[in-house]
């Protein structure tokens, strides 16, 4: 059967994204960045995953305000790079996966998650450039990517609660799964972050650093908190971290984290990264 083997969390900032496209990743401001990032490529390519769910927030590019899904499962054969004013990042079109796809749609429909099939849909950089970051810059992404979008931008997003069940029922989707894949699940968006109003340029440290202590040693803590409470403490922007949940939700009770990586800023950013794996 399929089986999801490790979790991964990182920020998606689309600056870093540019970093790439536009040859600066050894300048001095973004140097450090990239530096932390070369154990998860080492350990991207040593795990050689055969699926990847990747858990993002479209930025208008796929929906706009005439069509908001909360949950939106990508079931296509493939994703094209979203122009995104200045046309598509220069990165591979990615590869779906069908199959599990829609196997997880049934699922998950089955177990009252209200999916959003979507067979036709380009991908901006809340998907691409996590890929960019754990696999650097190849011809073609090394495995087939599912993604499944959420609606972290208008109001009302899902709760907390909400997206760590998803988790849940995409473990179960997954272990259901008739063909022998091993799964790496991506969460992906934050850290803390306000892009407008009186409060832009937030970031919060304490609370980042706190949020990934929990992340592995006590999810449920973070499952409670309520989407006020996010926005409070780490920005507007913030509440992407309820995607870190549907990854984390997805692993086993026990974890063991591999890696970790935070540094403030990225662009006016605070970017985070976390590896999981299950200990079984």
């Amino acid at each position: 059967m399929a089986r999801i083997i490790a979790g991964v969390a990182t920020s998606h900032v689309p600056a870093i994204g540019a970093a790439i496209d536009n040859g600066k990743t050894e300048d001095p401001y973004w140097q450090p960045l990239f530096a932390g990032y070369q154990p998860s490529q080492k350990w991207m390519r040593e795990t050689k995953p055969d699926v990847v769910i990747l858990v993002y927030n479209d930025h208008a590019s796929a929906f706009s305000l005439e069509m908001i899904p909360t949950f939106a499962l990508g079931c296509a054969a493939e994703f094209a790079p979203a122009d995104e004013g200045w046309g598509p990042r220069p990165v591979p079109v990615v590869q779906g996966h069908p199959e599990l796809a829609w196997h997880m749609a049934q699922s998950l429909v089955l177990d009252e998650f209200d999916i959003t099939i979507v067979n036709k849909m380009d991908v901006d950089h809340g998907l691409t450039v996590p890929l960019s970051l754990m696999c650097g810059q190849p011809e073609a992404w090394p495995c087939p990517v599912i993604p499944l979008a959420v609606n972290v931008v208008q109001y009302p997003p899902p709760t907390a609660h909400r997206c760590y069940m998803l988790g849940k029922a995409i473990k179960k989707a997954v272990a259901s799964f008739d063909r022998d894949l091993r799964v790496v699940i991506f969460g992906t968006g934050g850290m803390s972050h306000q892009l407008q109003g009186p409060r832009a340029g937030l970031i919060n440290s304490a609370f980042d650093q706190a949020f990934l202590n929990n992340l592995t040693k006590d999810p449920e803590a973070l499952v409670r908190m309520s989407a006020v409470e996010y926005l409070r403490e780490a920005g507007s922007e913030g509440i992407e971290l309820v995607m870190w949940l549907i990854m984390r939700g997805a692993l086993d009770d026990e974890v063991e984290e591999v890696y970790r990586f935070y540094r403030v800023p990225a662009s006016n950013t605070a970017v985070g990264h976390m590896i999981i794996e299950n200990k079984g």
